[in-house]
């Protein structure tokens, strides 16, 4: 199983899960092994708020695991076999264990209005 977690500057988990940039991806095999971890830096042109469609690198993932995500984004997912989560935990490894062992923290309904307005000062 493959799960990608939006990831802006590769430690936190962040929002805006259509306009992500930054992926790290845990390559999840059995319980008990360490999973394969990759860092995914894509060009603004494959963000899929800017994506036109085709073939996409986060094709092959399961799961994705943000801050937050609006319904187009969670559509479109969908309709690649992808299933786009919002959590509310901030570590990376921390999100995935949580989402694998069914203990997902809430995400915070606002996350998208705080990081506007960090974005803006």
């Amino acid at each position: 199983m493959k799960i990608a977690v939006t990831s802006q500057n590769f430690k936190r988990v962040t929002g805006h899960a259509g306009r992500s940039r930054r992926f790290i991806i845990f390559d999840v095999g059995t319980p008990c092994d360490e999973p394969k971890v990759v860092w995914l830096d894509l060009p603004v042109e494959m963000t899929f708020h800017e994506f036109a469609g085709g073939p996409h690198p986060l094709d092959d993932v399961d799961v994705i695991l943000t801050a937050s995500a609006g319904e187009g984004m969670v559509a479109k997912m969908a309709q690649r076999g992808v299933q786009v989560i919002t959590c509310g935990e901030s570590e990376p490894r921390k999100a995935v264990r949580d989402y694998l062992t069914g203990e997902v923290k809430r995400a915070n309904p606002f996350a998208h209005l705080e990081l506007e307005r960090h974005t803006r000062a």
